[in-house]
């Protein structure tokens, strides 16, 4: 998994994902990601979902615990780019209705 994170406007950033994010290929980096950002300020975490390959239930336990740890800081994370098998993933599990979905980082991060 390769994992990036880039301040978006005050307040908003995006963590950038890219591969397997599964149990063998992702350790909670995401978590330490958004811990970082929460640390500098960045309340509004869009997750760039669009170069991930797959995505297992411990992917998606990562995600929940970063999506935990910004609302218990009064903020919120918001998906961006899912599509087909990965967006599949979240409907199965009802976790869109958890998460907000947009088509892109920018429009997830206009609102």
């Amino acid at each position: 998994m390769e994992i990036s994170q880039a301040t978006l406007a005050p307040g908003k950033a995006v963590i950038r994902l890219a591969g397997k994010v599964t149990i063998s290929e992702a350790p909670d980096r995401i978590g330490a990601a958004v811990e970082t950002l929460v640390e500098t300020g960045a309340l509004t975490v869009v997750v760039d979902l669009s170069g991930v390959t797959a995505l297992d239930s411990t992917g998606i336990g990562y995600l929940i615990a970063g999506y935990n740890r910004l609302a218990a800081a009064g903020g919120e994370m918001r998906m961006a780019g899912a599509a087909g098998h990965i967006l599949q993933n979240f409907r199965v599990n009802q976790l869109d209705r958890v998460f907000r979905f947009y088509p892109s980082v920018e429009e997830a991060a206009e609102e």
